[in-house]
């Protein structure tokens, strides 16, 4: 039997483990963490006896992959995720809204009823995603997000609205910086990968319960070797690395710091592309609101109006979602300020656009290497390492940014290498 040994059970490890045992092979699998997930996990402090995670994540309707996994594993995506259509709406009701209708009538319905907009920013929508589509969704490979909507003459009103949340929300890294190339990747998949590709997936129970629980439980019944809490040193690497066989392989599903580390002796070239990549950070503000009659935000999901003072670009009712009465979950993407500057920030923010009065400051969670930069003509490393090593991750040459998705979809296409 072949026999196939990851480090690191992130959703990359975890997509590339199962798809490994149903393949037939053998799978041992270590983790340095004491808990599975990786970038998107729960953590061991609780808020109304619930656990609280180290970042909100949202998916959308076109993470095919992450959504058949759950299956596979025996989990019920309706049940576990809350979906609706996409919705990027202030307080003060501007913004964007989709009806729940087919594409492309829903996006020509919710662009016509945007609220706030005038009629220029309606009309260079539209225009720019027919210029969009008729290109195929390619550009410039130099380009920028900014770039992108420059040419296409977006309306400032539309680009600070819609395409800096989305871009920020996808790519992590702001549209001054971030690849137009992934960025259309990502729109052309949203947009047109069928009924519900733009919907937005919204967890309904913290990061453990959504898949991470589910594939150890899977994994363990089905005969994999996990260990959890437990670091693989550079020398017990280099003796895996060894010991490949064409039915012995090794498969680094870790961050792109950690396989730099690990690789050093073995494959410096490709360790010193995964130490160079850059990366950006998230932050998620949790607070709690005790005003009189609170009784959550009006949607589950909200657009929050950010500059640099008011950082935050979207705030979520986790009451609403995951049961845990009274706290709002904001989040910072592309955060660059540091942990109590961003706290006393967002709680201003959400204060005076949200209109509440009594909120206090439960948690804040700052990632500082949360995704890799998207930025134009990004070298990112190849799967292969060296003979019978392989990597698999967010970080790893593909077609999407630092997503969930991308993280599974690598993790289950280097299966397919390897084998």
């Amino acid at each position: 039997m072949k026999q196939l040994t990851i480090v690191g059970a992130g959703w990359a490890g975890l997509a590339a483990a199962v798809a490994a045992t149903q393949a037939g092979w053998q799978v041992r699998l270590f983790e340095a963490a004491p808990l599975a997930g990786g970038r998107a996990r729960s953590l061991q402090q609780n808020f109304a006896g619930k656990p609280l995670d180290n970042g909100q994540h949202v998916l959308i309707g076109a993470y095919r992959a992450t959504l058949a996994l759950m299956r596979s594993v025996g989990l019920d995506p309706n049940v576990l995720l809350q979906r609706c259509p996409l919705d990027l709406r202030f307080a003060d009701g501007q913004g964007l809204h989709l009806p729940d209708w087919p594409l492309p009538i829903n996006l020509l319905a919710g662009v016509g009823r945007a609220q706030g907009w005038h009629l220029k920013d309606k009309v260079s929508l539209i225009q720019a995603s027919w210029r969009w589509q008729r290109a195929k969704f390619s550009c410039d490979d130099t380009w920028t997000v900014a770039q992108l909507c420059d040419a296409a003459r977006l309306s400032p009103r539309v680009l600070q609205q819609l395409i800096e949340p989305l871009c920020l929300s996808a790519l992590n890294t702001p549209v001054q910086q971030a690849s137009a190339t992934v960025f259309l990747r990502v729109l052309h998949d949203a947009l047109l990968g069928g009924t519900g590709s733009s919907d937005l997936l919204v967890p309904r129970v913290d990061l453990g319960a959504l898949l991470p629980d589910a594939c150890l439980q899977w994994l363990t019944a089905h005969g994999a070797d996990i260990h959890l809490g437990e670091r693989v040193t550079v020398s017990t690497f280099e003796k895996l690395a060894q010991a490949t066989s064409p039915t012995q392989s090794v498969l680094l599903a870790c961050p792109p710091w950690e396989a730099a580390r690990l690789t050093a002796d073995i494959a410096p070239k490709w360790a010193y592309m995964c130490a160079e990549l850059q990366h950006t950070a998230i932050a998620t503000v949790y607070l709690r609101c005790t005003d009189a009659g609170f009784s959550g935000l009006p949607r589950p999901m909200m657009a929050l109006y950010c500059d640099e003072q008011a950082p935050a670009q979207f705030v979520f009712d986790r009451g609403a979602l995951t049961g845990q009465p009274g706290l709002l979950a904001a989040v910072v993407s592309a955060c660059q300020g540091e942990r109590d500057e961003v706290s006393e920030q967002v709680y201003d923010q959400v204060c005076e656009q949200l209109e509440l009065t009594n909120l206090e400051v439960v948690q804040t969670v700052v990632e500082k290497r949360a995704t890799l930069a998207c930025l134009p003509m990004l070298n990112r490393p190849e799967p292969w390492v060296s003979q019978g090593v392989w990597a698999c991750g967010d970080y790893i040459s593909g077609p999407y940014p630092s997503t969930l998705e991308g993280a599974v979809r690598s993790g289950q296409q280097v299966v397919t290498q390897v084998g």
